[in-house]
């Protein structure tokens, strides 16, 4: 049996994934927020990036311990940060593991890939620092585009101010307006924690996650709640994940203004996502 570990550097948190046989063993998380502050000073904060490094090496100890490969791979904190490069340097002497960092629309395929496989369909994924939808038509990528803006980044630039929030999101969503084919999921730490507190989880539960349909209304009344809310109220939330409590309300008005512009009435959930999305685009098998 081959197994391999993978680490997934976010703007939000860090990931770890252990992999045997072509699928995902167990998933864990630890939510550093490399991408704070970002927005505003285009470098990652030294406390910023001694946290995520620290939770960097301990993910990997854990996956050396479970097999002989571990690898890593960076998305927008670290490939936008003027200091990106010193972040991959501190890894690499501090805990010996490379970091791969990806571009946009390497991200996007990831993500694809992860959520689809081989599969025809798309996928919006609202990340900490940027947002990636890509889609896929008769086995061909027609559309791969990187949103320069996140959850945190939206935080960081707009708190839970609704009003600059809509502003933000509409200036960045101009750029592109792709036509959505086939089924589209959204992946990534948002839309699970989404679909979380529209089941009304007592505990993260990612088979009851995968393939959960999110009408674009629900999205919206959801994102109404938010803002009605303090953050120390969401936190009280079923199904909340306390650590995005913050950020999350901005991360749903952001999917839902997505859902708006390409005109989906729906989108459905997928716990699986561009760690899946690594693994099978590196081959391991």
């Amino acid at each position: 049996m081959m197994k391999y570990s993978v680490i997934d550097i976010g703007s939000n948190s860090v990931r770890l994934m252990l992999w045997a046989d072509g699928m995902s063993i167990l998933k864990k998380i630890n939510t550093t927020r490399l991408g704070e502050g970002l927005a505003h000073k285009g470098v990652l904060s030294d406390n910023a990036i001694g946290r995520t490094a620290c939770a960097v090496g301990a993910f990997a100890e854990e996956g050396r311990a479970w097999s002989e490969h571990c690898f890593a791979f960076a998305t927008a904190a670290v490939r936008t940060a003027r200091n990106g490069a010193d972040f991959c340097a501190l890894v690499k002497r501090k805990y010996g593991i490379d970091v791969d960092v990806v571009s946009g629309d390497e991200e996007a395929k990831l993500g694809l890939c992860g959520a689809l496989g081989s599969g025809d369909g798309g996928i919006i994924d609202i990340g900490g620092a940027s947002t990636e939808v890509c889609m896929r038509e008769k086995g061909t990528v027609v559309f791969s585009h990187s949103y320069p803006v996140g959850a945190v980044r939206l935080w960081d630039v707009c708190g839970d101010d609704r009003a600059r929030l809509s502003a933000e999101i509409g200036r960045t969503l101009s750029e592109r307006s792709p036509r959505p084919c086939g089924k589209m999921y959204a992946i990534g730490g948002t839309a699970s924690t989404l679909a979380s507190v529209l089941l009304g989880l007592e505990r993260y539960d990612a088979q009851k996650i995968q393939d959960f349909p999110m009408p674009k209304e629900a999205i919206v009344s959801l994102a109404d709640r938010l803002f009605s809310l303090s953050v120390e109220e969401r936190k009280k939330i079923k199904g909340m994940d306390e650590r995005r409590a913050d950020i999350i309300a901005g991360g749903a008005l952001l999917l839902a203004e997505i859902m708006e512009k390409l005109s989906l009435r729906e989108v459905c959930a997928s716990d699986r996502d561009n760690l899946e999305g690594y693994c099978y685009l590196r081959g391991l098998k």
